[in-house]
C-alpha cells in the first residue's frame, strides 16, 4: 500500500496554545503507519497555495516537544478565505495539483469558525477534481464561539489571563482611588461572543470585587444606564473596574468602536471601545480614568495557561490523526463535558459541514439580570477550564521556546499569484 503524506497548517488569530496543537498532531503522524511523511504549511492555506510546505522530517523532536510551551503560531498563519468554488476555480484547482505532486491524502487545518469553512471546502471539492484528500479540521480559537465543542482549545487560557489581569489592575486602581484614578477599562477580544469578557467575573469572589462592569456583545450598550451604574460604584466602591468585550454594540447593531476596514474573512475591524468609553465617563461624570488594551497580550500569554486548555489542545492535534487514521474525513474533534459535579472532558468529533461559520454567542442564562455581570451558572461553566498552571521551562529567567529549522521542499510546480 502506497503510504501518503500529511499537511498541517495554522489559520486565523493564534493563542498561546496552538502549538501544543501543532506538537500533538506532528508526535502523533510521526509516530503513524499509515502517514508517510508530514509537513506544515507556511501561513496557512497561502503556504499549500504557494507550495510553500516545511519539512518536518528536518526538525529534532526535541525542538518539536517545545512547541508545547511556545506561543503564537510557529509554522505562519493567515487570514485567506476560500470562496464558492465557480467563484475561486482556479484557488482549488491548484490546491489539488500541489496535493497531487507531493502524494498529499491528509490535510489537517487548525483554526476557528471561517477556517472551518475552508477545510470543509477542500474536503467536498477535491474529491471532485479527482483527488480525494482526508481533510480534518481542529479547533481553535480564544472566542470560544466554534459550535459543537463544550469550549474551544485557547480559551482557557485567554480566560485564565484575564481573570488574573483584572485582579491586579483592580487592586492597582483600588490602592490609588482616593486621590486618583476612579475608573479603569480593560477591553478583551470578543467580536459577537462575550466568552472572553465573562472570564474576567471570575477575578470577583466577594461582593464588591472587580470587575464592577462586564460590557458584552450579547447585551446592546445603553448610555445612561452605563454611566448610573458606573456613578453608583463609584460612589459605593470609591473606584470602578470594567471590562468589555471589543465587540460592545448598541441595540442596532453597531459597535461603539467600529474602524472603517475589514479583515481578510470580510468581519468589520474592532478596537478602541476602551478610549471611547472612558472619554464617556470623562465627558459626563468628570471621573479620571485610565484604559488598557489586552490585545495580543491575552491570546500569547503562554506563562500562565491553564493546564487543562494545554491538555485538550494537544488532544485535539493527536485525535485529528487518529481520525485520519481511521478514514474520517469532513470532520472536526471537539471536547465534550462530562456530567456530573467533577469536571470531566473527552474528545469526540463532529462534522464540519455543521460548524462552519457557525458562532457560539454567550447564553443568556450567564448573564445577571442588571446585564453588567456573570450567573452562578457561568462561573461553574468558566471555572474548570481555567485550572492548573501550566508554566513553561525557563533558563535565566527567561522562558524556553522552540527553536525550529523550517526548512522548505523544494518546488516542482510554477509561482502561483493569489
Amino acid at each position: 500500500m502506497n503510504k501518503k503524506n500529511a499537511i498541517y497548517a495554522q489559520s486565523g488569530g493564534v493563542t498561546s496554545v496552538i502549538n501544543a496543537t501543532a506538537a500533538g498532531v506532528i508526535e502523533t503522524a510521526l509516530r503513524s503507519n499509515k502517514i508517510n511523511k508530514i509537513y506544515a504549511a507556511k501561513n496557512g492555506i497561502l503556504g499549500v497555495l504557494r507550495e510553500e510546505l516545511f519539512d518536518i522530517s528536518k526538525e529534532n523532536s526535541k525542538e518539536i516537544n517545545k512547541l508545547i510551551y511556545t506561543p503564537g503560531g510557529a509554522f505562519g498563519s493567515c487570514r485567506h478565505k476560500l470562496k464558492e468554488f465557480k467563484d475561486q476555480e482556479n484557488e482549488y484547482s491548484r490546491l489539488v495539483e500541489v496535493f497531487k505532486k507531493h502524494n498529499i491524502g491528509y490535510f489537517f487545518y487548525n483554526g476557528g469558525g471561517d477556517s472551518q469553512d475552508t477545510v470543509n471546502k477542500i474536503s467536498e471539492i477535491t474529491a471532485q477534481l479527482g483527488w480525494f484528500v482526508q481533510c480534518i479540521g481542529i479547533p481553535k480559537t480564544v472566542d470560544n464561539d466554534l459550535a459543537y465543542t463544550d469550549n474551544s482549545p485557547g480559551f482557557g487560557s485567554v480566560a485564565k489571563y484575564v481573570a488574573i489581569s483584572t485582579i491586579e489592575a483592580g487592586l492597582d486602581v483600588a490602592s490609588m482611588a482616593e486621590t486618583s484614578t476612579k475608573v479603569f477599562i480593560l477591553e478583551v477580544m470578543g467580536r459577537h461572543a462575550g466568552w472572553i469578557a465573562a472570564s474576567s467575573g471570575l477575578a470577583s469572589q466577594v461582593k464588591g470585587d472587580p470587575p464592577h462592569l462586564i460590557i458584552f456583545p450579547e447585551i446592546p450598550f445603553h448610555k445612561s444606564t452605563f454611566l448610573k451604574s458606573v456613578k453608583k460604584t463609584v460612589n459605593k466602591e470609591g473606584y470602578c473596574v470594567i471590562v468589555t468585550s471589543e465587540g460592545a454594540q448598541y441595540k442596532n447593531g453597531k459597535f461603539l468602536a467600529e474602524a472603517k476596514t475589514k479583515d481578510a474573512f470580510g468581519h468589520k475591524q474592532l478596537g478602541g471601545v476602551a478610549p471611547f468609553l472612558a472619554n464617556l465617563i470623562k465627558d459626563s461624570l468628570g471621573y479620571k480614568f485610565h484604559w488598557a488594551v489586552a490585545d495580543y497580550l491575552q491570546r500569547s500569554a503562554r506563562h500562565i495557561a491553564s493546564i487543562v486548555d494545554l491538555e485538550q489542545a494537544y488532544s485535539v492535534g493527536k485525535y485529528a490523526v487518529k481520525y485520519a487514521e481511521n478514514g474520517d474525513s469532513g470532520v472536526m474533534p471537539i471536547i465534550v463535558r462530562g456530567k456530573g459535579k467533577k469536571y470531566t472532558w473527552k474528545i469526540s468529533k463532529a462534522p464540519l459541514n455543521k460548524i462552519a461559520n457557525k458562532e457560539k454567542k454567550l447564553p443568556k442564562k450567564y448573564i445577571t439580570k442588571d446585564g453588567f455581570n456573570i450567573t452562578k451558572a457561568c462561573r461553574e461553566y468558566l471555572l474548570p477550564l481555567i485550572q492548573g498552571e501550566a508554566y513553561p521551562k525557563y533558563k535565566q529567567g527567561i522562558p524556553v521556546r522552540a527553536r525550529l529549522k523550517k526548512i522548505l521542499i523544494k518546488k516542482e510546480l510554477p509561482n502561483f499569484k493569489i
